[in-house]
C-alpha cells in the first residue's frame, strides 16, 4: 500500500507564500497611507484654506452689492440688477472653488489627474464651439449690468432699433418701439449704447417764421412764453432749466428758424414740446406773426381788373384766306 504525502507538502509551502501576499499589500497600503498622511492630507488643507480665503474675498463684494441695492430705494430695477449680479457672483465663485478643491482631493488620493483634465478639455471644447453665442450674450449681459450702461424702464437706441426697455436679463434685452413692436436682441449684438433716458432729456423746437417779422420782436415773444412755461405750475417740476432761445438759427431764402431748446425731465420731452408749439401758435395768431411759407408753396395773383387790352383782337386762323 502506497502513501501518497506531495499534497501536504504543498498545503505546507502554500501557507507562507500568502502571508508573503498579505504582507506585501499591508505593507503597500501602509506606505500609500503614510503618503497620504504626510503628502495629501496637507495638500487638501491647503485647497480648503485657499478657497475659503477665495469665498471670504468674493463674499466681501457681495455684500457691498447688497448693500448699494438696498440704498437704491426710488430705483427698483437698479436694485434688482445689483442683486443680479451679486447672486450671478456667488454661484460663479463657488463653482470655480468647488472645481478647484475637487482636483486637489484627487491629486490627493493619487487619482492621475491627465486623463481628467483632458476629457473635460474635449467636453469644454465641444460645449464652446456649441453654444459660442450664449457665453458671448452671458458675457455681454454681465458687462452691462455691471455698469449700469441701461435699465428697465429706459429708452434706448442698440442693435439700429429705438425702444424702450421692458426686460433684461444675461442673455437677451426685450425692447419695445414706439408703434408697440416688441424686439428680442441678444446681448452679443449690443456694441453701442444710446440711452436716452439718462439724468435728463434736451427737446429742441424749430420756429421758421417769414423774414419780413422783426427779429427782436420775435426773440422777444418767443423768450416771454417760454418763461411763462418754465413758470407753469404744471412744468415746474418737469422743465428743469431755463428754456434756451440763442437767437436767429438759420436763414433760408424768406426763411428765418429761431430755435428753442427745453432740459427736461426723462421721458417728458414729447410733452413738453407740445405744450410749446401750442403756446407759440397762439402767440404768433395773437401778435399777428407770420410763419415762413414751405418752399413748395405757390402764390398766384388774379390779375386786377382793366389789366391788359379791353378788346383784344381775334386770333386769326394763318390757314384762312383774307
Amino acid at each position: 500500500m502506497m502513501i501518497i504525502i506531495t499534497p501536504v507538502s504543498h498545503l505546507t509551502t502554500s501557507i507562507p507564500q500568502d502571508e508573503n501576499f498579505l504582507r506585501h499589500i499591508e505593507s503597500g497600503w501602509r506606505l500609500n497611507f503614510s503618503n497620504f498622511v504626510q503628502n495629501g492630507i496637507p495638500q487638501i488643507l491647503f485647497a480648503l484654506l485657499l478657497a475659503f480665503l477665495f469665498q471670504s474675498i468674493i463674499s466681501f463684494f457681495i455684500k457691498r452689492l447688497y448693500r448699494h441695492a438696498d440704498l437704491q430705494v426710488g430705483n427698483h430695477h437698479r436694485a434688482g440688477q445689483l442683486r443680479t449680479m451679486a447672486a450671478i457672483l456667488r454661484a460663479t465663485s463657488y463653482g470655480v472653488s468647488g472645481f478647484y478643491v475637487f482636483t486637489q482631493l484627487l491629486s490627493a488620493l493619487g487619482v492621475s489627474l491627465g486623463p481628467f483634465i483632458a476629457s473635460a478639455g474635449v467636453i469644454g471644447l465641444g460645449i464652446s464651439f456649441g453654444a459660442q453665442s450664449i457665453f458671448k450674450d452671458m458675457l455681454t449681459g454681465i458687462f452691462i449690468l455691471l455698469e449700469n450702461q441701461y435699465s428697465v424702464g429706459d429708452n434706448i437706441r442698440i442693435a439700429g432699433l429705438t425702444g424702450t426697455v421692458e426686460d433684461l436679463s444675461l442673455r437677451i434685452t426685450r425692447l419695445r418701439d414706439s408703434d408697440g413692436t416688441v424686439h428680442i436682441i441678444p446681448n452679443s449684438q449690443v456694441t453701442t449704447v444710446s440711452n436716452l433716458s439718462r439724468d435728463f432729456a434736451v427737446g429742441t423746437l424749430n420756429i421758421s417764421v417769414d423774414a419780413s417779422e422783426d427779429p427782436d420782436r420775435i426773440l422777444c415773444i418767443l423768450r416771454s412764453l417760454a418763461g411763462s412755461l418754465r413758470k407753469d405750475e404744471a412744468f415746474k417740476d418737469v422743465v428743469i432749466a431755463e428754456p434756451s432761445i440763442p437767437g436767429v438759427g438759420k436763414m433760408d431764402n424768406y426763411e428765418v428758424v429761431y430755435p428753442i431748446s427745453v432740459h427736461v425731465m426723462v421721458n417728458q420731452r414729447d410733452a413738453v414740446l407740445r405744450e410749446l408749439r401750442r403756446r407759440v401758435l397762439q402767440a404768433f395768431q395773437k401778435e399777428k406773426v407770420m410763419l415762413a411759407a414751405t418752399k413748395s408753396t405757390q402764390i398766384i395773383a388774379t390779375p386786377p381788373p382793366g389789366y391788359g387790352p379791353a378788346n383784344p383782337e381775334p386770333t386769326r386762323n394763318p390757314t384762312t384766306s383774307a
